[in-house]
């Protein structure tokens, strides 16, 4: 048997790549038409009306794409949706189907040469198929097959811990629920989840901070707040929705402040296709000042307002910081102004790589705002110091009193529908007592009690050999995850790599020494069970607990929900000693909610309220202003400016998403609002480096990364000149994630640090 030639990383494509001007207006007419055309090619006309007018809709299905909140009471019949919503529908409910003569007309070392574009495009997976040791090619296996060789293999080991459970966001509470029980039944906290890949420095900063890993607002509270400030967040790409609250803010009377290394189009200007100003006029102003902060400039950025602030604290007290929320709710105070005291303003402004003028201009701004809101992203977390940077705008809300009141707070934009929701309800791999107690009591086993293996541990105990099985409940695992040729060898080394899948993805082309791909019904479909047609629930950004119901007939008979596919590999792994009937909770989902209740806090009547229209709120302390921390209070801390040194030859790569794309999934070539089309591999570029590098646009270069004395290449880039600070420059992911070492890592939440890699950048030979 010869051995097989897989190929972790995209091809290299460049020759389509065309440069336009970035555009100035975001949404609009432009975005129906796209959102017309993705659809029109992958379902009927028919099929697209039944599908969206579904979407987002109370008795309708949650967009699969992002988590933004929908409104609480009108939800437009027209269209609760944005384009990339869209975009992400279409390819759930396209009508092309994967079957078993593809995987024999294709070897997993021809599918792997694809892009991931490509393979995105074949369609619904349609049975469930394994790749048996040795061999080129997928072929089906029987449902109870497949879930006895997962069994037999698990029970194989020598310890639960030498497999890894890994969660996307979009599962459901019910599945996600589920699969930690199964999980922990087995005896491991192994449980991985795309958590540790983004907001899991949010979760760690806030929770130490406020009491509570999760944002403050709710979606109202941005039509009555004074100031929003947008931080290291693209919303007009990654959750185009929140452009129409940003609207609505302004509209009320709100500023927004926008800091980011590059201008973002969905944060200059809007025009809303819901309404005649989509159609006609220029649109919205969206952005009133916007920080084009260096890469990881954020803490000096925050830290530099701050002493600004503080100068006019000192000569009017009292009246620029709420000393009364401040003396009533905090920790901390009087060391986060000494520390203030001794910063020197000259040099924070220089390490943020705003302009003075231009943060004395915010400064004004936030003095004038009685409520103010500070949303974020990736932009944030993505760095060594990621904890830091949440922690450093908690501070800037603390000192204006501005959490725990109506129109103001944290606002962490969360990037998967329920991502927030698997963490809720269970899938975390440093599980607190408290939820291991209550599993104990309630399911009547004993769950282990020590740590679990996080994403970038996961990877290491596989390339270690340490973990032997990896089992990954929706996702594309290799491309979402850093340093790919590392990963890629970390997952070639297991026993058995299991993926449940809607679509095919790289990840499946990566494999163990045997390998499953367990085709789902999306979220889209129709789900029966024995007890008739059910219903499953998601949590969104904003905490707010809801159905999904699935309108369409599933892709394929053959196909299975995912908790009954938890339910299938659980009882092939645990057999007659589980403590848990798992058919009992698939006949009927309720009897899963039930049980939900009764473990996870703030569940109570389930089943009932969550048949209200829209949902429920879950309770969140920060937003009532009881700050459930270590000291009771919320509290102030002291976040020193990170050291950003480099070499003369240096750059920092940050890597970013394309407007043709969601997470890992690629829905076209093109980056229409940045005037990219054609194709994906292009580096953005200040023009005096290109000129300093004897740089052209359409330049071909080669990416460098050296860290651990490793090097990793990313051949063939084309140089795009943008708006975007010195030394800094920004590509996609998942075509730069070869460049980001599995060491770079946010301290205390082992985020891979994605927004700033050391690079150098040299001419293609």
């Amino acid at each position: 048997m010869t051995k097989k030639k897989l190929c972790a990383q995209p091809p290299i494509e460049i020759e389509g790549i065309k440069i336009g001007k970035p555009k100035v207006v975001a949404a609009g007419v432009p975005a129906i038409k796209q959102s017309l055309k993705h659809a029109l090619k992958e379902m009927n006309a028919a099929r697209c009306t039944k599908t969206l007018f579904a979407v987002n809709q109370m008795s309708g299905f949650d967009c699969p794409g992002c988590a933004w909140p929908d409104p609480d009471d009108h939800r437009s019949s027209i269209g609760e949706y944005c384009e990339n919503g869209v975009k992400a529908i279409a390819e759930e409910a396209t009508t092309k189907r994967i079957r078993a003569d593809f995987f024999k007309k294709y070897s997993v070392e021809t599918l792997s040469q694809q892009s991931d574009f490509w393979l995105g495009k074949q369609g619904r997976l349609t049975e469930p198929m394994i790749l048996k040791k040795g061999q080129h090619h997928y072929e089906p296996i029987a449902w109870d097959k497949a879930f006895q060789l997962i069994g037999d293999t698990l029970n194989k080991l020598d310890s639960p811990d030498e497999a890894s459970f890994y969660t996307s966001g979009r599962t459901s509470n019910e599945a996600a629920f589920l699969y930690q029980l199964y999980v922990r039944e087995f005896g491991t906290n192994n449980l991985p989840d795309c958590s540790n890949m983004c907001h899991e420095s949010s979760g760690v900063a806030l929770s130490e901070t406020v009491g509570i890993g999760k944002g403050s607002v709710r979606l109202e509270d941005f039509y009555i707040t004074d100031l929003v400030i947008v931080v290291g967040q693209n919303p007009g790409t990654n959750h185009p929705r929140m452009l129409s609250a940003l609207q609505k803010s302004k509209k009320a009377g709100a500023k927004i402040i926008s800091v980011n290394p590059l201008p973002e189009t969905g944060l200059i200007r809007f025009k809303n296709p819901q309404n005649v100003g989509g159609y006609i006029g220029s649109g919205t102003k969206l952005t009133d000042l916007f920080l084009q902060v260096t890469v990881n400039g954020d803490v000096p950025l925050f830290k530099a307002m701050m002493c600004l602030l503080l100068e006019e604290e000192d000569k009017h007290p009292g009246k620029i910081f709420d000393q009364e929320f401040i003396n009533n709710n905090t920790s901390g105070y009087e060391e986060l102004i000494a520390d203030l005291r001794q910063a020197n303003l000259s040099e924070l402004i220089t390490a943020s790589g705003v302009r003075e003028k231009e943060i004395r201009k915010s400064v004004q701004m936030i003095l004038k705002a009685k409520k103010i809101i500070i949303c974020w992203a990736m932009g944030l977390t993505q760095h060594e110091n990621g904890v830091q940077n949440i922690r450093e705008v908690v501070n800037l809300l603390l000192l204006k009193g501005s959490i725990g009141k109506p129109g103001a707070g944290t606002c962490p934009v969360r990037g998967h529908s329920n991502v927030q929701g698997d963490r809720t309800v269970g899938i975390v791999d440093k599980p607190k007592p408290a939820l291991l107690d209550k599993i104990k009591e309630v399911c009547g086993f004993e769950p282990p009690r020590h740590h679990g293996y996080d994403v970038v541990e996961s990877i290491k105990a596989m390339h270690n050999g340490k973990n032997k099985v990896f089992i990954a409940m929706g996702g594309n695992f290799l491309s979402a995850s850093p340093d790919t040729e590392y990963t890629a060898t970390a997952l070639q080394k297991t026993k058995l790599s299991v993926h449940i899948s809607t679509k095919l993805n790289r990840s499946h082309l990566i494999h163990g020494e045997q390998a499953l791909i367990l085709p789902c019904l999306g979220r889209t479909e129709l789900d029966t069970q024995k007890s008739g047609d059910q219903f499953v629930t998601v949590e969104n950004s904003m905490g707010v607990v809801h159905q999904s119901n699935g309108k369409l007939k599933p892709a394929a008979t053959t196909l299975l929900s995912e908790p009954a596919i938890v339910a299938g590999m659980a009882k092939a792994t645990l057999g007659a000693q589980s403590k848990i009937d798992w058919d009992h909770y698939i006949q009927n989902y309720d009897h899963i909610r039930d049980l939900i209740e009764k473990v996870i806090p703030g569940f109570t009547d389930y089943n009932k309220r969550v048949r209200n229209p829209g949902g429920f709120y879950l309770p969140n302390c920060a937003r009532d202003g009881d700050f459930k921390t270590s000291t009771g209070k919320a509290n102030f801390t002291i976040n020193p400016v990170p050291v950003n040194d480099l070499a003369v030859d240096d750059f920092i790569m940050m890597t970013i998403r394309s407007h043709d794309q969601f997470n890992t999934t690629i829905y076209g070539l093109d980056d229409r609002y940045r005037g990219i089309t054609g194709g994906r591999r292009v580096i953005f570029m200040n023009k005096e480096d290109m000129t300093s590098l004897g740089l052209k646009a359409k330049s071909v270069v080669d990416l460098i990364n050296r860290d651990d004395g490793i090097e990793r290449i990313a051949p063939k880039f084309v140089v795009v000149p943008f708006s975007i600070p010195p030394r800094c420059v920004a590509t996609y992911f998942p075509e730069a994630n070869v460049l980001v070492p599995i060491s770079k890592v946010a301290k205390r939440s082992n985020t891979p640090a994605s927004k700033r890699i050391r690079i150098k950048i040299l001419p293609t030979q």
